[in-house]
């Protein structure tokens, strides 16, 4: 269970979900401050990120984790209105500046390559003011925000990704609500913020290849989850194709434009339509890219980064009853096998990561993979020994090398969810993710190793799975 010569091993945070000082030092108000100071119990037990693990003084508590595990990568995000206050560059925060300058300079000193995520969820409140990702005036905003960034870091910084997750908060934020700002959009709030991120990410990443990489040499991507969807029934038609049209939905949405061929999937574009003509819709809720975006869009992406953490079985399901949403476009539903072992919201499926690997590796053209999140959560209190979760890690990391051995798929990079214990959304910190303890009641918010942490530690000296 050897894995390949020079493979990475990191561990990931974002800055809302660790650093607090959330009004530091000239930082400006995200939609997560808001959001979380209005209350409303839509976040676990009203909690907030104010605090957090207290990443912004605490530094060198975090770089000290990072040594004990040894790891060859980490992965953090920049707190966009802690660099730029108002979202713009009217007015850069230099407190800001110097603060990531020292989390760089630090891990290049320690031999760790640092992985620089521009936008992980927490937008500047200012801009969600002027219509957020619904609007399009962003796409420019980001791509400013992104060229400061290269500008400022990119003489050390070599492995950037722009955004996180965008499948994820164009539905949870902009369809549904559950996330800032809390309004939800069925039906058309998803498309239109993805719409804007995808053309956000691509005019960012032609910002990267025509002004700056030639001098840095370095790679841009975007961070996409995506769970396997196997069909409830193996040998149903109906549920094959439901499980073709749930990853088509979820992840080759945002992938077949950005790795494919600049637009979305046929089988996205059709089944809006068909829906929105259902519900009366005079045309589809999905928006249209131009030739001249498709153009634009297609191919802006160094290597994949991909996010994996759980399975689900789908079922083919017909009558949405009129019912608006992105969920309710894809006409399925989502069921789990009982044999399946559950943490939290993440059933345990590691053979799903390696069918995910192998479908990126033949749709993609065997692209360079990054697994830029996997994790598995406990729920508070947790316990420091984490047998069971560590039992689910050692499972994953079996079906990795299986991934590259047997199906040769190009994974050079491997990123842990989380380095610490954090603030997980709308779950606050009831949702124990880390490979490191973090104590929230303590002012000194102390960070004491898993058991899963020393065995992590394992594998990493011994690139692989020794003696397991």
């Amino acid at each position: 269970m050897a894995f390949p010569a020079g493979f990475g091993w990191g561990a990931a945070t974002s800055a809302y979900q660790v650093e607090g000082g959330w009004d530091m030092d000239g930082k400006g108000p995200s939609v997560w401050d808001t959001f979380t100071h209005q209350g409303g119990e839509r976040v676990f037990k009203n909690q907030t990120g104010d605090v957090a693990c207290g990443s912004y003084t605490l530094w060198e508590e975090d770089l000290k984790c990072i040594k004990q595990l040894g790891l060859t990568h980490y992965r953090f995000s920049l707190s966009w209105s802690r660099l730029l206050p108002d979202g713009t560059t009217g007015f850069i925060n230099q407190k800001g500046v110097n603060y990531y300058n020292k989390i760089i300079d630090d891990l290049l000193t320690n031999g760790v390559t640092p992985i620089v995520t521009l936008y992980h969820f927490d937008l500047p409140q200012a801009l969600e003011d002027q219509g957020g990702w619904l609007s399009e005036s962003i796409i420019e905003t980001f791509d400013q925000y992104a060229r400061l960034c290269f500008s400022t870091f990119g003489d050390r910084v070599k492995q950037w990704i722009t955004m996180n997750e965008p499948n994820v908060l164009s539905l949870l934020a902009y369809d549904l609500g559950f996330f800032p700002p809390g309004v939800p959009h069925l039906g058309t709030g998803g498309y239109q913020a993805a719409h804007n991120m995808i053309k956000a990410h691509a005019r960012s990443w032609h910002s990267y290849d025509s002004l700056f990489r030639k001098e840095q040499k370095g790679m841009v991507s975007i961070s996409l989850l995506a769970g396997w969807p196997e069909p409830a029934d193996p040998s149903s038609l109906s549920d094959q194709e439901a499980a073709k049209r749930a990853i088509a939905f979820h992840l080759d949405f945002f992938a077949k434009p950005i790795f494919g061929d600049g637009d979305y999937p046929e089988v996205v574009k059709s089944q809006v339509a068909s829906v929105s003509k259902k519900q009366g819709d005079p045309s589809s809720r999905l928006p249209e890219f131009t030739e001249e975006e498709k153009r634009t869009i297609k191919g802006t992406a160094d290597f994949f980064a991909v996010q994996y953490y759980t399975s689900r079985l789908v079922k083919h399901r017909e009558d949405t009853k009129g019912e608006r949403g992105i969920l309710q476009d894809v006409e399925l539903e989502f069921l789990t096998d009982p044999s399946w072992k559950s943490m939290d919201w993440v059933h345990v499926v590691p053979w799903g990561l390696r069918k995910l690997l192998k479908y990126i590796m033949d749709t993609y053209n065997n692209p360079v993979i990054y697994i830029t999140e996997n994790g598995f959560p406990q729920s508070d209190p947790a316990s420091l020994d984490d047998t069971q979760r560590w039992e689910c890690f050692r499972q994953t990391f079996q079906e990795l090398c299986k991934a590259i051995q047997v199906d040769k798929v190009n994974v050079k990079v491997y990123c842990a969810w989380s380095l610490l214990d954090n603030f997980e959304w709308t779950q606050g910190y009831n949702s124990r993710f880390g490979l490191f303890h973090v104590d929230f009641e303590d002012p000194a918010r102390p960070r004491v190793p898993y058991s899963s942490a020393k065995e992590y530690a394992k594998v990493i000296r011994n690139n692989g799975l020794d003696g397991h």
